[in-house]
């Protein structure tokens, strides 16, 4: 195959054919990587999942295939988050010509968020009687640090972002608050970005847990 339109019947026919397998929280999507980056969306089934359209531009990792930062693009079951704070599990198989160049995609994104939830709620009725885990995280890099404190205190909170409530942002932040996160430098931009409000919004939100403590130990 020298170009994706070769095979775009069979290819479009794929796209609908996994998506029907899995059902409404599992979004396939074809991308023609060989014209303008702003526009690689050839066919897609339950975008409604990211929010895409035919004609959308694709992803970093798209970019980063094309760029010649991956010998091999092709990846399988990772974890993504949409804006939305959604979690999906994603693959990614990339298509190349005669000539070795790539020309598209076809990208799987599961969307997971309510088998976690239901994971969460399974795990603590099974539970009982565990002794207390420490974690540490050792790490090369800050910004990994950071990662892996962000991740630490979701677990704790129990739910993806797309379904935490004002209170459950405000622990989530008065944990990592607590973690010292918010003295790694840009911290708080990488906080808010994962919960998806702003840097104001934040620290109000860090400013009234703070005062809430501050009035429980004075009663």
């Amino acid at each position: 195959m020298e170009n994706i339109s070769d095979e775009f019947e069979f290819l479009n026919e794929l796209v609908k054919g996994l998506a029907s397998q899995f059902g409404s929280n599992c979004e396939v999507v074809l991308h023609d990587l060989t014209g303008s980056y702003d526009s690689t969306i050839r066919a897609i089934e339950n975008g409604h999942i990211t929010g895409r359209k035919i004609g959308d531009p694709g992803t970093n990792l798209g970019l980063e295939i094309l760029r010649g930062n991956e010998v091999n693009g092709n990846k399988f079951n990772y974890i993504t988050q949409t804006k939305e704070g959604r979690i999906l599990r994603s693959s990614s198989w990339y298509m190349k010509n005669s000539e070795g160049s790539t020309i598209g995609s076809l990208c799987i994104n599961f969307d997971i968020t309510e088998l976690m939830m239901a994971e969460k709620t399974l795990k603590s009725l099974t539970a009982a009687g565990l002794q207390t885990q420490i974690q540490e995280s050792f790490v090369s890099n800050v910004n990994d640090l950071l990662t892996a404190m962000i991740q630490e205190a979701q677990e704790k909170v129990g739910k993806p972002v797309a379904v935490m409530t004002k209170e459950d942002k405000t622990r989530m932040i008065q944990m990592l608050d607590s973690k010292g996160a918010f003295l790694i430098k840009k911290g708080g931009e990488r906080i808010s970005s994962y919960l998806n409000i702003s840097k104001y919004t934040l620290y109000s939100y860090l400013e009234n847990s703070k005062n809430n403590v501050n009035r429980s130990e004075t009663v």
